[in-house]
């Protein structure tokens, strides 16, 4: 047996979300650790960075899983590959230290949230319908913005969890909005997430750019830990997860491994 490090590619629309569930729907877990069984030797749980929900996409999740094969690394790639369905790609895979822990060694976690304004221009909205949120008016951009960079730093971030059970507090590292063409992406990174938590950021910058809030509420709404003070939690399909950090946040460093990996991909 030894300790493997994979970064995986996935589309999240065809899933019920990354954890194998005991009632046997079709997970990113699940499907991947039957391309494992197929492939000769024992292996423990396949254990990922983050637990991605339902619709969700991963642009390079990290896991890791303890395998008994004596395929090198790039060999073991293509040979999980070439059985694993073409929603799900294994980009790399790295003989890891024994005590690797994909999710207890992640120091924060960077996604990015895909919304398109639509209303002049509709071209692309069948086809990026699992990959983007359409929006049907013109948003206030510059206000969405500067309430996006209040919910950076470390405090409890209640308004924003649903259903949650853990500690809620969570320090916020990067949020922030960027144009690109007709498209607004809003790109968060954290020590930690909550369920759903980019989801109802989202929702509540678009309370925003519609003129229901103002960046001037933001503090209030965060203050008072009151989920309903919040937008709504937008569909999942124009989530993505980008990066899992393993040293500690910079900016800079993360930034550049997101450009990358964003435009080769996503454009």
């Amino acid at each position: 047996m030894r300790r493997v490090r994979l970064t995986l590619e996935y589309d999240g629309i065809g899933f019920h979300g990354w954890q194998r569930q005991a009632t046997g729907e079709r997970t990113v877990q699940g499907v991947i650790e039957e391309a494992l069984d197929r492939l000769p030797g024992k292996r423990g749980p396949l254990c990922a960075a983050g637990r991605t929900d339902a619709g969700v996409h991963a642009l390079a999740m990290v896991a890791h899983v303890d395998k008994a094969t004596d395929l090198p690394d790039e060999r073991l790639r293509l040979a999980l590959n070439a059985h694993l369905p073409r929603e799900i790609t294994v980009l790399d895979v790295v003989t890891a230290p024994d005590g690797f822990e994909a999710q207890f060694d992640c120091t924060y976690r960077r996604y990015l949230y895909r919304l398109k304004v639509y209303r002049d221009q509709p071209a692309g909205l069948a086809l990026e319908r699992d990959r983007v949120l359409p929006v049907f008016r013109r948003l206030d951009v510059e206000a969405m913005d500067m309430a996006a960079e209040t919910f950076v730093g470390a405090r409890d971030l209640s308004v924003f969890a649903t259903q949650e059970t853990r500690s809620r507090t969570r320090t916020v590292y990067l949020c922030a909005l960027e144009r690109c063409r007709e498209e607004l992406r809003l790109h968060v990174a954290a020590d930690g997430f909550l369920r759903n938590m980019v989801r109802a950021m989202v929702g509540t910058l678009l309370w925003v750019g519609k003129g229901r809030l103002s960046p001037d509420d933001m503090h209030g709404i965060l203050e008072s830990r009151d989920r309903t003070c919040a937008g709504n939690n937008v569909p999942p399909q124009g989530l993505y997860f980008v990066e899992a950090g393993y040293r500690d946040w910079d900016r800079v460093r993360s930034d550049t491994v997101a450009r990358e990996r964003i435009s080769s991909v996503l454009g």
